[in-house]
């Protein structure tokens, strides 16, 4: 091959000639955005309707039946058997047998203007009725936590895949030049069972892979230099290695140093930013009070209050994590009864007062909000190995998302299920769909939204998806 470097192995030879074209536009990039994702990152479609959003995600799964979706019908037959039509060519994760249908312990009401009913566990969601689209008629293709994880997140049960957050990152860039593009916060005794996967690039450029947060301590761990180290050394340094690294990326036309050499100096500027956005201390008492937030805990008030600071930073993708919603009903650990409740106390204030704050501050107007699991739970008790405490077994065919801002059609309630809560009988939206209709309001056509790799074209939605027209403003 002409021109060929001489120091090149077989492989450095046969991966800079696949990656030639690639390596000229890159070179041909101008901007300093433009280079540091690697690739000239798609324009939107539309209009956009939002600018950037935050995920609540209750990893485990929370109990639809419990919070949002209330059936009388299932109280009155509790305790008795499933009818046997329910069950044919069914399967569970765990229960066995002939289960028996299990009501919610809890009490319901109507709230707001839109009349939503809403579980006593949830009293502060409650007062943003009004605010809130309550979409009751989701459904999912996965009942096992880590591949419904990953397929929330990435369009994907399998690992691999670019994440929402990260197509959002691609997609509309940096809005702020000291912070990441996409944020990832972790509260809970564990973190989700989908892992780092959860926030992943997949093939896009690294530098849209979500960044962790950590709650206590140093807010990103290897963050600081080294003590006795001047920053003015620091550059220096930095300096140097972004010459060896461009000299490389030149050689090797491999678009990922240009990546690298984005993210040394991001955390060069995070340095300086980081630790001023991670101090909760500069909020008002009130504030964190309405948040029940404590500074230096880990907790997902903490985390909620850091979300909306990030957001007003112009990050454009924040994501929270919280474990501990897989009630099973094997122990008080995670039953109904005990452990609900306590998931319940932990987010449910600032949750809502995340919201509130978004709203009363306009940022609500252009800021997608998302709360929910990742499946529901059966509307039979799973009664493993004879526990008699309550608890619900994965549920795929239904479960309930929370949404509100940029957009969207908000004091309303979309779809229903059947009187027992195990179908969807109205308005169904799978995930597909909910990502095609969150892209929307982004600006993009979910289906012109595409990145190539490996010879072929991928999208957030794979092969489907339909926007909700019904969500939208």
């Amino acid at each position: 091959m002409s021109g060929a470097h001489p120091n090149w192995s077989r492989r450095e030879l046969l991966r800079a000639g696949g990656a030639g074209l690639g390596a000229m536009a890159l070179q041909a990039l101008s901007s300093e955005r433009a280079a540091a994702q690697g690739a000239i990152a798609p324009a939107t479609h539309h209009a956009p309707r939002a600018k950037r959003v935050v995920h609540l995600h209750m990893a485990g799964a929370p109990s639809q039946l419990d919070l949002f979706d209330h059936k009388p019908k299932l109280k009155q037959l509790d305790g008795q058997p499933l009818p046997e039509s329910y069950l044919q060519g069914e399967r569970f994760a765990f229960i066995k047998g002939h289960p028996k249908l299990l009501g919610s312990p809890f009490e319901f009401a109507r709230h707001g203007e839109s009349g939503a009913e809403f579980s006593a566990l949830l009293p502060h969601l409650a007062t943003q009725a009004d605010r809130l689209l309550v979409a009751r008629s989701m459904r999912t293709t996965q009942f096992n936590h880590a591949p419904a994880q990953i397929y929330m997140a990435s369009g994907h049960e399998r690992i691999g895949r670019p994440s929402f957050g990260s197509w959002t990152a691609w997609g509309l860039g940096s809005a702020n030049h000291d912070l990441p593009t996409y944020c990832v916060l972790l509260s809970g005794r564990y973190g989700p069972d989908g892992g780092a996967s959860l926030w992943s690039n997949g093939f896009l450029p690294g530098v849209h892979q979500g960044v962790r947060l950590r709650g206590e301590g140093s807010p990103v761990l290897h963050l600081a230099d080294p003590e006795g180290l001047a920053r003015e050394s620091r550059r220096a340094q930095l300096d140097t290695l972004a010459e060896l690294n461009a000299r490389r990326r030149d050689a090797l036309g491999d678009p990922e140093i240009a990546t690298r050499m984005a993210q040394y100096e991001l955390a060069w500027r995070m340095q300086a930013s980081v630790p001023e956005l991670a101090d909760l201390s500069r909020e008002s008492a009130a504030t964190l009070a309405r948040y029940g937030a404590e500074p230096g805990a880990r907790s997902f008030a903490n985390n909620c209050l850091l979300a909306r600071r990030l957001l007003e930073r112009g990050v454009r993708f924040v994501q929270l994590h919280h474990w501990g919603w897989d009630s099973h009903g094997t122990s008080p650990d995670d039953d109904l009864a005990t452990s609900l409740p306590r998931r319940c106390l932990e987010t449910d204030r600032p949750s809502a007062a995340l919201l509130e704050d978004l709203a009363q501050s306009g940022l609500l107007e252009d800021t997608l909000f998302v709360w929910g699991g990742e499946f529901g739970r059966t509307p039979m008790n799973e009664e493993r190995d004879g526990s008699k405490y309550l608890g619900r077994d994965h549920h795929s065919h239904a479960f309930t998302l929370l949404l509100a801002g940029g957009g969207l059609k908000t004091g309303q309630t979309w779809g229903a299920t059947d009187e027992l809560g195990y179908r969807v009988v109205a308005d169904p939206v799978s995930v597909h769909d909910l990502h095609a209709t969150l892209l929307f309001c982004l600006g993009f056509d979910h289906e012109r939204l595409v990145h190539r790799s490996q010879g072929r074209d991928f999208r957030l939605t794979d092969v489907e998806g339909t926007v909700v027209r019904g969500w939208l403003a």
